[in-house]
């Protein structure tokens, strides 16, 4: 699973997930993409189970791009544990997500072809997704 190399700091803030996506709203690698609608956190375990959703579709075929890189740490405190004495050891990381921001792009593939994969791997991903042709 993708998780950074390094951190500078190990825990972070969690902060805010407003506004839409300046960055990463365009198509620059492919033909075909999977575009977010809606804000969110997608973890390391989303974007693999998507990848392998949209390659085990296309087989072969076609070149795929992930447009996003879980580089945010999340915390979590073990259960049961009274509230203080600190934040949780980190659990997992997560990619934050904006509406407009590309997830994925592929090409190579025929349009019917890519429209299956990029549904199957959008049902993976817990942010609503929209399926779009670079023209």
């Amino acid at each position: 699973m993708l998780e950074p190399k390094r951190l500078k700091y190990r825990r972070q803030f969690r902060g805010k997930n407003r506004g839409k996506a300046y960055r990463g709203n365009t198509m620059r690698f492919g033909k075909y993409g999977l575009k977010a609608l809606e804000h969110g956190y997608i973890s390391s375990r989303q974007i693999e189970a998507a990848r392998k959703a949209i390659r085990g579709y296309v087989k072969r075929g076609g070149k795929m791009w992930i447009r996003i890189f879980p580089d945010k740490p999340v915390t979590k405190k073990p259960p049961e544990v009274r509230m203080g004495s600190g934040k949780g050891p980190l659990d997992h990381y997560v990619a934050v997500v904006k509406p407009g921001h590309i997830l994925f792009e592929m090409t190579g593939v025929p349009m019917e072809v890519a429209k299956e994969a990029m549904r199957r791997g959008g049902h993976k991903l817990s942010v609503k997704t929209k399926f779009i042709v670079n023209e």
